[in-house]
């Protein structure tokens, strides 16, 4: 590579899955292919979004190869006068990857810093004039681009494809976790917020036990999300505590068990027990999985994409837990005092229009515009929940067949490399300083 001068790279993210599954994989693919760590720095800056826990910055700043990161809250004050909060210096040549937002972000940002301008589009490429480069998950986004602009587009496939795990470590997963070679493994993500952990983890606990009667050769595991202590985890499984543990009949208590020598886990006084994975990424866990009991969100996207056969629970038992929504919708129900009401009123009529139009919500059933995977909807049972998990592990080759179906939506790896590519390619251009024109 022909030596450069030392730069600046600006990654633009938002929520926990584009972290997770873009941010991630591409920050690893570019210190991989630079040639001195040194001579380019990497900065992360997040916007808001409606699905993020609050717990981002520290995980992003755990990232190898990830210099420095600024929190959402911080945003906006950087996007309209370019300082952030800890007045960083910038160097005169860089790139703005766009990773998550809105992709009007990039092109604020590069014009006020002079940077050249990436953006990987998923779904659509927007702002063509302005930006510089695309890397376009299918080729139906460059053909829907402006002739004159299809040259800025290339394919690279989906970053989400690059969500892999480690030969060498999958082997040892089911013997830290003492499974005997005739158990099955059942993934449960009963979420990562208190609003979700205080319906989604009682339901998992009565799903689990009642699925244990009918299999007892069924053993169960929860990914702790990351920066989430398991004390406070723990406290949603505990009816003293959590009050809306009545909600759902036969949610038996648990308490948190933590040994030198096992993992931690969850216990019931029956004897059920819910082993507690604490490590980040649980790739290689979530692999192992013949299936997973997950509330909707970014964990169905990182399943999605390790070909996880899964059931997606909406529950209604309680409305004001639905905040997640895109917009406006979703910037109300999240209002401090009265976003509890309006939850409740907002999800009532999304639900309405659920019943008459089918929405999708898991990621994998957006991705298809069809239901590759179960979603639940309603006052859900936990016995029921529990039957219908029973049919499928009595049908192995129904859960092969759902596995083959995500496999195939996300197609082959190698997107965050040539993503790493593109962005190296274009901090060896010139950067000319652009006036901002946005007509």
């Amino acid at each position: 590579m022909i030596p450069m001068p030392a730069c600046d790279l600006l990654i633009l993210s938002n929520g926990p899955g584009e972290i997770s599954t873009w941010v991630r994989p591409v920050v690893q693919a570019l210190r991989a292919q630079m040639p001195s760590p040194d001579q380019v720095r990497i900065s992360v800056v997040l916007s808001p979004c409606a699905n993020a826990s609050g717990r981002e910055v520290e995980i992003v700043g755990q990232f190898p190869g990830v210099d420095r990161v600024q929190g959402p809250e911080h945003f906006f004050p950087f996007l309209l006068m370019g300082k952030t909060a800890a007045a960083w210096d910038w160097r005169p040549r860089g790139v703005v990857l766009f990773l998550g937002g809105d992709q009007i972000y990039p092109v604020i940002l590069g014009r006020r810093l002079g940077y050249r301008t990436v953006v990987y589009a998923e779904w659509q490429a927007r702002w063509h004039r302005w930006i510089d480069r695309f890397g376009c998950m299918g080729p139906a986004i460059v053909a829907a681009a402006p002739p004159r602009f299809r040259a800025k587009c290339q394919v690279i496939g989906d970053l989400m494809a690059d969500v892999q795990t480690d030969p060498t470590i999958q082997a040892t997963v089911r013997d830290r976790l003492g499974l005997l070679p005739d158990q099955e493994l059942i993934g449960l993500m009963p979420g990562s917020k208190k609003n979700k952990l205080s319906v989604g983890l009682p339901f998992c606990l009565a799903t689990a036990a009642a699925l244990q009667q009918r299999r007892p050769q069924t053993r169960f595991v929860i990914p702790v999300a990351p920066m989430l202590p398991l004390a406070d985890l723990a406290q949603f499984a505990d009816a003293a505590r959590n009050p809306d543990m009545h909600l759902f009949a036969g949610a038996p208590s648990a308490t948190l068990v933590e040994a030198d020598s096992a993992l931690p886990r969850l216990r019931t006084a029956s004897g059920l027990e819910v082993m507690l994975w604490p490590s980040h990424p649980a790739y290689d866990l979530m692999s192992q999985f013949q299936l997973c009991l997950t509330t909707v969100g970014a964990n169905t996207a990182e399943l999605g994409a390790l070909g996880v056969p899964m059931i997606v629970l909406l529950p209604t038992q309680k409305l004001e837990v639905m905040k997640a929504w895109d917009g406006i919708p979703g910037l109300l129900a999240n209002l401090p005092l009265v976003g509890d009401s309006l939850a409740r009123g907002i999800n009532t009529l999304v639900l309405r229009e659920i019943s008459k139009t089918g929405k999708l919500f898991a990621w994998p059933n957006l991705w298809a515009q069809r239901q590759i995977v179960p979603e639940l909807v309603g006052r859900l049972n936990p016995q029921t929940v529990a039957e219908q998990m029973v049919g499928y592990l009595e049908h192995p080759e129904t859960l092969a067949a759902m596995g083959q179906d995500l496999r195939s939506l996300r197609g082959s790896a190698g997107a965050s490399a040539q993503l790493a590519a593109i962005v190296i390619e274009e901090l060896g251009q010139p950067h000319p300083p652009k006036p901002v024109d946005l007509r």
